[in-house]
C-alpha cells in the first residue's frame, strides 16, 4: 500500500460502554466512492427512431408553405395526405398493396428458406462449404439485376419471373450473415460439447443454431430491406397491378402526387417490417448484452 492509500483519518467512536476511543479508518473507506461513468449508450427511446422522418416532414412543410418547393416537382404534404385519401376511398390504393405484400411475402419465404438450408449445409459440413460457398461468392458479385433478363427468359414476364427475382435478392444476405455466424462459433462451446459428450444433434440443437441466431436476425433484416428494394424494380416492368404499376401509370399522366403516395407507401412497408424484425429480434434474443443496452 502506497503513501495515498496509506493515509487514515481519526474519528471519534461512542463504545457501547460509554467510553470514548480513537479509531483509524482507511481514507478509501472514510471518503465515498466516485460514481462510476457509464461508456455505453443509454436505453433507446422507443420512439426515437421517428425523429429523422419527422424532421424530414417538417422541412418538407417548411419548404412548401415558402413556396421554395415547386409543386409541379414535389407536391406539400397536405396534397398527397388528400391524395392518399382519395386513392383509399376509391380502392386502389389497398388493392394495389394487398398484390404488392403478397408478392413481397412470396420471394421472402422462398428467399429465406433457401439461404437458411444452404447456409447450414455449407456452414456445418467441409463438403457443403466447398460445393456452395463459391457459388455463393460468384453471385454475390454479380449484381441481382443484371439476372432481370436472364430470368425473364426463363420465366417470362410474369408472376414467377417477380417472386423469383425478390427471392434471390433475400437469399444473399441470409446466407452470407447465417453462414457467418455458423462458422463462428467459438470453440470453447465446441470443446465443452466434445467434454459433456453432446451428439452431433444436440450441439447443433443446443450450441450451434442458438449462437447462430443473432447473425440469422440481421440477415433477415437486410433480406426484408432487400425484398422492397427489388420489389420495386421488378414492378417496373410489364406490371399490371401493384404499387409500382401505380406509380408507373402516374408517371405517365404527370400526376406527381400519386408517385410521392407509392413513395411514401415504399417507405412505410419497409419501416414497418424492419421494426417488426427488430422487435421479434429484442424478444428472442433477452440473454444478450450489448453496448446500447
Amino acid at each position: 500500500m502506497n503513501a495515498q492509500t496509506a493515509t487514515v483519518l481519526t474519528a471519534a467512536v461512542e463504545l457501547p460502554h460509554g467510553a470514548d476511543e480513537a479509531v483509524e479508518l482507511p481514507a478509501a473507506i472514510a471518503r465515498p466512492a466516485p460514481a462510476r461513468r457509464r461508456l455505453g449508450i443509454p436505453a433507446p427511446d422507443p420512439l426515437g427512431w421517428l425523429l429523422g422522418p419527422a424532421l424530414l416532414v417538417l422541412f418538407w412543410t417548411i419548404g412548401s408553405m415558402s413556396g421554395l418547393v415547386d409543386p409541379r416537382v414535389l407536391p406539400a404534404p397536405w396534397v398527397t395526405v388528400t391524395t392518399a385519401a382519395d386513392l383509399l376511398h376509391q380502392g386502389r390504393l389497398q388493392a394495389n398493396l394487398l398484390i404488392s405484400a403478397w408478392r413481397a411475402a412470396q420471394g421472402l419465404f422462398f428467399g429465406v428458406t433457401a439461404g437458411v438450408v444452404v447456409a447450414l449445409v455449407a456452414g456445418l459440413s467441409l463438403a457443403g462449404g466447398y460445393v456452395f460457398d463459391g457459388l455463393v461468392q460468384v453471385k454475390r458479385a454479380i449484381p441481382t439485376l443484371a439476372l432481370i433478363p436472364l430470368v425473364i427468359l426463363w420465366f417470362g414476364i410474369g408472376e414467377t419471373m417477380k417472386v423469383t427475382v425478390i427471392a434471390i435478392s433475400v437469399f444473399i444476405p441470409i446466407y452470407l450473415n447465417t453462414h457467418t455466424a455458423l462458422r463462428g462459433i467459438e470453440t470453447r462451446y465446441v470443446e465443452l460439447a466434445e467434454t459433456l459428450g453432446l451428439s452431433r444433434w444436440a450441439f447443433i440443437r443446443q450450441v450451434v443454431l442458438p449462437g447462430a441466431l443473432p447473425g440469422f436476425l440481421l440477415g433477415l433484416r437486410f433480406a426484408v430491406m432487400a425484398a422492397w428494394l427489388a420489389l420495386v424494380v421488378v414492378e417496373q416492368l410489364n406490371a399490371t397491378s401493384g404499387i409500382g404499376y401505380m406509380i408507373n401509370l402516374a408517371r405517365t399522366y404527370a400526376q406527381s402526387d400519386v408517385i410521392v403516395v407509392g413513395l411514401v407507401v415504399y417507405a412505410l412497408l419497409g419501416l414497418t417490417s424492419d421494426l417488426a424484425v427488430r422487435m421479434l429480434e429484442a424478444r428472442t434474443l433477452t440473454w444478450r448484452r450489448t453496448f446500447a443496452k
